[in-house]
């Protein structure tokens, strides 16, 4: 919005950047937000050397290769070359907050580190996640005809083309049901609960009964990506996820944007169905526009569900994970009997958010019974021994309308993803609300150039 010459106030009531999304340090904060009683033991280490993210979401990148970057006074955005995807496809684009990152050049304030490896959960085991060729024919995952029978499948995914219809080998993009492609190659139910939620990670089994094109093009972007990467197309920047919002904030105050922590919200103000001000500390803000999340208006909002997150200190890495200092796990819902996945999130000192030799993970889902903390045990059984666990279950908040009347623009609460790309959507969606147009990131970066200057 400030790119786009809008005045902006953002105002945060908390001390800290990024909301509910916020890194908490020190440890001894996390201790207190969770009610731990007592001080973390000596174990532990400093408690300053730990950045605990409270929704933990790897960023995923594909594409072409986005050369090495120096800016001044700022570091570089990666200690080898970043390959992003700053093209837009046809169908699904799996990197779009990294496209608003590199587009909007935030990513002069922040530096990454990929992700070691991807896994997916069989029967009680984890397995690391075969996207190529070479993969599936050494992969434990599957048996030798399985092996076989997926490798056709992955160099028929890997030679397809929606605009050749060469490529197609009977298969309508725009018609054939996906579940139809993977009787075409004879593929078990296991491989494709990892084919559908471990590669074009998709959330639950909708897909099946749709149009293939998408979910070729998904598994296409994230075999392309893994062969560019070698371990895995995840990102994690250092010092934790709070610095995402800090590298927007920084971004906003180039263009004019004022920054407000820990400042209470005491009233939204709304003037004949449409907002005029915010009120805080006895002084109001007059605004045309405000942008919000839920716990801001609670009686504009509506609960959809609820997401477990499971935070986990251990002193190990994974078992099964060929001792990776970061990784995600994905537990395909049919593995567990759930509607829903199970996701694993993991983490480490290698990152700058926890103490040397300890290892964070995080565990979350969707709820689906009166008993969240039995849904999430297949994950926390993975992870054992824990040392420290701090449990949380929130809601899920949907806003109750578009906002065009009042000028209230709500967003959705954070979904048990270890990706951003539903919180993309909902920005984007933000945006079309309430400028009338879709985000358009030439345009943006267009206007960046004119502050920045060209490459």
């Amino acid at each position: 919005m400030s790119v786009n010459g809008k005045k902006v106030l953002h105002m945060d009531r908390n001390p800290y950047y990024g909301g509910e999304s916020a890194s908490i340090t020190p440890l001894e904060d996390l201790y207190k937000r969770f009610n731990i009683p007592g001080a973390p033991p000596a174990s532990m280490g400093r408690g300053r050397d730990w950045n605990v993210d409270l929704i933990p979401k790897f960023l995923m990148a594909n594409g072409k290769e986005f050369r090495r970057r120096f800016t001044p006074g700022g570091l570089h955005l990666w200690h080898r070359e970043l390959l992003a995807h700053t093209t837009a496809t046809a169908t699904w684009d799996p990197s779009q907050l990294v496209k608003m990152l590199l587009f909007t050049e935030v990513t002069r304030y922040l530096d990454f580190k990929v992700t070691e490896g991807s896994f997916v959960y069989k029967g009680g085991k984890i397995y690391k996640v075969p996207s190529t060729e070479a993969e599936a024919l050494a992969s434990s995952l599957m048996g030798l005809f399985e092996k076989r029978r997926f490798r056709k499948f992955l160099v028929y995914v890997a030679n397809f083309d929606e605009n050749d219809p060469r490529t197609f080998e009977g298969v309508d993009p725009k018609k054939t049901a996906m579940r139809e492609v993977y009787k075409k190659f004879d593929l078990g139910q296991d491989v494709i609960d990892f084919t559908g939620h471990a590669l074009a990670l998709y959330r639950t089994d909708d897909y099946l009964d749709q149009p293939c094109c998408e979910t070729i093009n998904r598994i296409k972007l994230y075999s392309e990506s893994l062969a560019r990467y070698g371990k895995s197309p995840y990102l994690y920047p250092l010092y934790g996820l709070g610095e995402l919002p800090q590298g927007f904030a920084r971004l906003s105050a180039i263009y004019g944007g004022t920054y407000m922590l820990n400042k209470p919200i005491e009233e939204i103000i709304v003037q004949n169905g449409k907002v005029i001000g915010v009120k805080s500390e006895g002084e109001i803000a007059r605004c045309k526009q405000l942008i919000c999340d839920p716990s801001y208006v609670k009686d504009r909002v509506e609960k959809v569900g609820q997401v477990i997150r499971v935070i986990c200190i251990l002193s190990h890495p994974i078992k099964n994970t060929s001792d990776a200092n970061s990784c995600q796990i994905i537990i395909p819902q049919n593995q567990v009997n759930r509607k829903s996945d199970i996701y694993v999130c993991m983490i480490s000192s290698a990152h700058n958010v926890a103490a040397q030799g300890k290892y964070i993970a995080i565990a979350s889902t969707t709820v689906e019974t009166k008993e969240p903390e039995k849904e999430i045990r297949p994950a926390l059984e993975l992870l054992e021994p824990i040392e420290q666990k701090f449990v949380s279950i929130s809601d899920l908040l949907v806003p109750k309308d578009l906002g065009t009347d009042s000028q209230i623009f709500i967003s959705r609460t954070y979904d048990a993803t270890t990706h951003f790309e539903t919180t993309c959507d909902d920005i984007k969606d933000i945006y079309k609300r309430m400028t009338g147009s879709e985000f358009d990131f030439e345009e943006m970066k267009r206007k960046k150039n004119d502050i920045y200057g060209e490459d």
